[in-house]
């Protein structure tokens, strides 16, 4: 070999890009880092494949879900792959149910560190883990309805045992959880300060019980603003919510005419509950319907994670491919305007039969079983 020949050479291993997935044995356990931090380690099709294999492959007592960076565990799907992926969505997103299941009921403990921004796809790999842990940095949440899709990755069996109807609330503002929140409302188990993230680390490295090793680490979280709101938010939504699986239109008209009212009234929770009927307003129309007669059946069904991933795979199958989800991309991510022009344009205006359609639990005449 020349000279010149060896100098490419090691060019080009010195710029060949790093893994998406980092999978190791470290000590007694496999750690599994999402390895992509300058997008807050957004998940794309790559990524849930070796996330598959890494999963189905983990040789140790435990296997600790982290992410690369200062930024978060992970901001969620890769949501313009997906926009650009048409009908391709659906394949990717089986893909991604299939890992964040095979997590929910792995027979080795699964520890997820939810550090930083948890989002969408981040909460699906560390949501149905054994051990969720957050910390004073974590900012989680369900947005799906900001961009014209509506909560998935098991997300809805989560909002559905959250205390009261919070699980609504978080849903349909693309609420955002801190640590105590999260913990309060069923997403995490132990709040630990992220100084002692890596001595937890070392912890279950050293073979520690996961939950002992959690516990140790762990200090009493912060108390929960977002579970105040259920003085002012619950009377609301138990009005306005009793029949949306047959109405789910008419029922989000009655929570928004509810809203208002009580912003009206003044008192406690006005501002409250004006700010979120604003918020409400500006999202997706049909995502915020659907999004909440798909709550009520699973919480009244007692669906468990397969059964919502399934859930999941076809109502997102079918909002994927609608034009509000690639318009609401291009509003958040591509040109950034924040200014999403959504069609129908407001709740009241809704198709009461695409709502049918898109909330069908039976697979329709175009669309291939499930194979979760």
């Amino acid at each position: 070999m020349s000279n010149a020949t060896a100098s490419t050479s090691t060019e080009a291993a010195n710029t060949a890009p790093e893994p998406l997935i980092i999978a190791r044995r470290s000590g007694a356990i496999t750690r599994i880092t999402l390895n992509r931090p300058r997008a807050i380690n957004a998940l794309n099709r790559e990524m849930f494949l070796a996330l598959e294999t890494a999963v189905g492959e983990a040789d140790g007592s435990a296997i600790l879900l982290d992410g690369a960076g200062e930024r978060g565990f992970c901001g969620g799907g890769d949501i313009k792959e997906l926009a650009a992926s048409g009908t391709g969505a659906r394949d990717i997103l089986a893909i991604e149910y299939r890992v964040d299941h095979m997590i929910g009921v792995s027979r080795t403990p699964v520890v997820g560190f939810m550090d930083g921004v948890t989002m969408g796809g981040g909460i699906g790999l560390t949501g149905h883990a054994q051990h969720r842990v957050v910390t004073e940095r974590s900012r989680l949440a369900m947005p799906e309805v900001r961009i014209g899709i509506v909560p998935d990755v098991g997300g809805h069996l989560l909002l559905a045992r959250a205390p009261g109807r919070l699980g609504e609330l978080l849903a349909v503002t693309s609420g955002e959880m801190a640590a105590g929140d999260a913990i309060a409302l069923g997403f995490a188990d132990y709040f630990v300060p992220a100084e002692r993230l890596g001595a937890l680390a070392a912890a279950l490295e050293a073979g520690e019980e996961p939950g002992a090793a959690c516990a140790r680490f762990s200090e009493p979280a912060p108390a929960s603003a977002v579970a105040a709101a259920r003085t002012w938010w619950d009377p609301i939504a138990e009005a306005a919510l009793a029949d949306v699986e047959a109405q789910p239109r008419e029922a989000a008209l009655r929570l928004l005419a509810g809203l208002d009212a009580a912003a009206a009234a003044g008192g406690e929770g006005a501002a409250d509950a004006a700010a979120t009927a604003e918020t409400v307003r500006g999202m997706c129309p049909v995502s915020v319907a659907v999004t909440l007669a798909q709550i009520s059946r699973t919480r009244r069904a007692s669906l468990d994670l397969r059964a919502v991933l399934e859930d999941d795979l076809r109502v997102l199958g079918r909002l994927s491919v609608r034009p509000d989800f690639a318009e609401g991309v291009r509003a958040q991510v591509i040109d950034k305007d924040r200014d999403p022009r959504w069609r129908p344009t407001s709740i009241e205006v809704i198709d009461e039969a695409e709502l049918a359609r898109v909330l069908d639990p039976m697979p329709l005449v175009d669309e291939p079983p499930i194979g979760l």
